[in-house]
């Protein structure tokens, strides 16, 4: 374990020269958030305040808020894109003649990248959270603050997961990029992004639920706000974990079936 502790040390001090694009990063990502809590007040000042789908302009405000807080602790951002590019340049040959696995290596390169940047945006972001104190709803005890860790962590694997296995498909393409943005697309669109999934027609809802994709951020959302009876969120938290174990499998595989496609000339 101590090359992989070397490897976080490594990446954290990468992502330190980043600091400043992760400060205006997460300032700047404020506008639109803004503009769509505004957005929903309105339309709930239309409706004379009464709920919409079930969900209460508070609950709403937080959602969004909330989104914010998921995607700076889960999200993957360029990982993918040097996966590809290790692959494209030959650059993962070193890894396969030394003890170090490529997964673990990468994924200790993300936590380092979100830890840098959850403490370059934990300061912007706690202060957007207290102008708007009086919509977000604060967590429903301890067991509720566990709860949600529990969802981030199991989150984040998936997230890496799915991404690291769309980057491999370097080893069969030259530019994976169009796959990347199509993932990227869909899972801003059916992971509660843009909206919570109660808004869709349950035909639609129903069918995302044998996706991993509402698990990535309206899923971990909704154990905060304490929306899932018990029994309900030991489904989602065995579904989320099922998910993940998925994803793991589907990336080991990938990586042995690409190795036998990869060749790399020179040094």
């Amino acid at each position: 374990m101590k090359k992989y502790w070397h490897v976080i040390n490594i990446g954290i001090q990468n992502n330190l020269t980043y600091r400043v694009n992760f400060l205006f990063r997460a300032v700047f990502g404020f506008v639109p958030l803004l503009a769509t809590i505004y957005l929903w007040r309105a339309i709930y000042q239309g409706k004379n305040g009464a709920d919409v789908a079930a969900w209460s302009l508070a609950e709403m405000t937080s959602y969004y808020l909330l989104v914010t807080v998921v995607d700076a602790l889960t999200a993957v951002n360029d990982d993918d894109w040097q996966i590809a590019a290790d692959i494209k340049d030959g650059n993962v040959s070193q890894f396969l003649l030394k003890p170090i696995d490529y997964l673990a290596y990468r994924l200790c390169l993300f936590l380092a990248g979100r830890l840098m940047y959850l403490a370059v945006a934990a300061v912007p972001v706690a202060v957007f959270i207290f102008c708007l104190r009086a919509y977000f709803i604060p967590p429903g005890g301890v067991l509720v603050i566990l709860e949600f860790a529990l969802a981030l962590t199991l989150t984040a694997l998936l997230q890496f997961f799915l991404a690291y296995t769309m980057a491999l498909l370097a080893f069969w393409v030259l530019e994976v990029s169009t796959y990347i943005l199509m993932l990227f697309a869909f899972e801003y669109l059916a992971s509660g992004h843009l909206f919570p999934l109660d808004l869709l027609p349950p035909f639609w809802r129903g069918l995302l639920d044998y996706t991993p994709f509402p698990y990535q951020l309206y899923f971990p959302i909704n154990v905060y706000l304490g929306r899932l009876p018990g029994p309900a969120l030991l489904h989602g938290f065995l579904v989320q974990a099922g998910w993940v174990a998925a994803t793991y499998v589907l990336a080991r595989v990938v990586w042995a079936r690409g190795l036998r496609k990869y060749s790399a000339v020179g040094g």
